[in-house]
């Protein structure tokens, strides 16, 4: 069987590729020419915009996974929308079998940030079309080169002391990397999963500032948090992009998703994807030695 990842060198995508080449002939697809070298892996050249490039890169798949997003431009709403369209489109004429979308917890919230809308508004678009989709929702995934982690975990190392904003209560349910990777796998041709939507996230439920304080536990740091009500969204934000790695264009709206919930509400794929899910503590764990291990600059 033969799977087609879009997005295939991000965060997920990269943790995703060589676990789907233990079964799958998986095509990885990305917008500039890669040099490939994972076992079971080829990569083809395409942007999700351009409708040509998509469907010579979904023929003969049987399962396209849409990992695909815009932030850290202005219209990324927009081009998100359009790729989505794009991508549905193709996937039918080629009679792929079923799409795999990895969206955002707390989407179905009122007063949604443009990022949550957006992550709603993609995964509309692709169930708009003939190819079923499967849907997966997660808060912040806990993994090296996630962005969310790695702007909370430089807070951490950087910031003694953080006047930081309310969204620090909210609370949320992070996953890590791997177990986001087991249940993309898990879902592929599982016949129940078939035009279903399911929250995803880890055993433990948690404020981000509760996240911050255990991190900084791990990494033998004490910063001193203070919690402000005027510092909105936009201005936390920039004010990231001071002290972290995430630029601000990208930051921004991750940022203002923050104030909705992201909390798993619906476990049903714990019963259809069986496996022990990750501890928190792990996650972070997992996620530090991994980035350890990453070659210096």
């Amino acid at each position: 069987m033969r799977a087609v990842v879009f997005g295939a060198t991000g965060t997920i995508g990269s943790a995703l590729l060589p676990a789907l080449a233990r079964d799958f002939d998986v095509v990885a697809v990305s917008r500039a020419a890669r040099a490939g070298g994972e076992t079971g892996v080829r990569w083809v050249v395409a942007d999700a915009l351009d409708g040509s490039a998509v469907r010579r890169a979904v023929d003969g798949a049987d399962v396209v996974y849409y990992l695909v997003h815009s932030l850290g431009t202005d219209d990324f709403e927009r081009r998100d929308r359009v790729a989505a369209q794009t991508i549905a489109a193709a996937a039918a004429d080629a009679g792929v079998g079923r799409l795999v979308y990895l969206g955002g917890l707390g989407d179905d919230a009122p007063g949604l940030s443009p990022h949550l809308r957006s992550r709603l508004e993609t995964g509309r678009e692709l169930a708009a079309g003939a190819v079923p989709v499967t849907t997966l929702r997660a808060g912040m995934v806990i993994g090296a080169g996630s962005a969310a982690f790695e702007t909370i975990l430089a807070l951490v190392d950087r910031l003694p002391v953080m006047v930081a904003p309310s969204w620090l209560s909210t609370p949320t349910q992070p996953i890590a990397l791997d177990d986001v990777v087991r249940y993309l796998v898990g879902v592929a041709t599982l016949p129940a999963a078939a035009g279903e939507s399911f929250d995803i996230g880890g055993p433990e439920v948690m404020t981000y500032r509760e996240m911050v304080a255990r991190i900084a536990r791990m990494r033998h740091r004490h910063p001193l948090i203070i919690e402000v009500p005027v510092l909105t969204p936009r201005l936390s934000s920039w004010w990231l992009h001071l002290v972290t790695p995430v630029n601000a264009a990208v930051a921004r709206p991750l940022i203002e998703g923050l104030r909705n919930p992201t909390v798993v509400r619906d476990d049903r794929i714990r019963e259809l994807v069986p496996f022990e899910p990750t501890s928190f503590d792990e996650a972070v764990r997992a996620a530090l030695k991994s980035r350890d291990a990453r070659p210096a600059p």
